[in-house]
């Protein structure tokens, strides 16, 4: 019914980003902020992005909220839900919101994990991965019974299925 490329912390990088983005075919694109690049900027169009903390351009917003095919998307970065510290923050504001999924970087770690009734994911870094040697960024698709399944991808588009999940939203 749906899916979404997520993608974080390019830092700079516009080249892989368009890269990325032509070799999949999806809905939407989620970049979670640290790109470095002005709002603008052409990698970036028609992206749901936000701002992180090495992005300048205040024209970015911290935070988005988005509805797609059925499931509302909650958008940050991170560093000012302290995800480095754990999700705790983070998810009281998911729920505050009615998140479904929650995108998120900053940590350059890529993970996905359902928590209750939420999935949080974050794509990792496509520059710059910790705690990993590939660079990575995840796609998730759902079905109409919210079933969900996160795959995540190295910058070269080879898929990590060590990393994937799958999930069912019951709302």
């Amino acid at each position: 019914m749906g899916s979404v490329l997520i993608l974080s912390d390019s830092h700079g990088w516009k080249q892989e980003i368009t890269e990325i983005v032509s070799r999949h075919t999806v809905d939407k694109i989620i970049h979670c902020g640290d790109s470095e690049l002005d709002f603008d900027a052409p990698e970036l169009e028609g992206m749901h992005k936000v701002r992180g903390n090495c992005d300048f351009d205040s024209r970015f917003p911290t935070e988005v909220k988005v509805h797609i095919d059925g499931l509302n998307f909650y958008i940050v970065h991170g560093h000012l839900h302290r995800v480095k510290e754990g999700l705790l923050t983070l998810k009281y504001r998911a729920e505050e919101e009615d998140a479904d999924i929650v995108c998120f970087g900053h940590t350059h770690i890529a993970g996905a994990e359902q928590i209750g009734e939420r999935i949080f994911i974050n794509p990792g870094s496509i520059r710059y991965p910790r705690m990993r040697k590939e660079a990575t960024y995840a796609i998730i698709s759902w079905d109409d019974k919210r079933k969900v399944q996160i795959r995540f991808f190295t910058v070269d588009g080879n898929e990590l299925t060590d990393l994937s999940l799958e999930g069912k939203l019951e709302k």
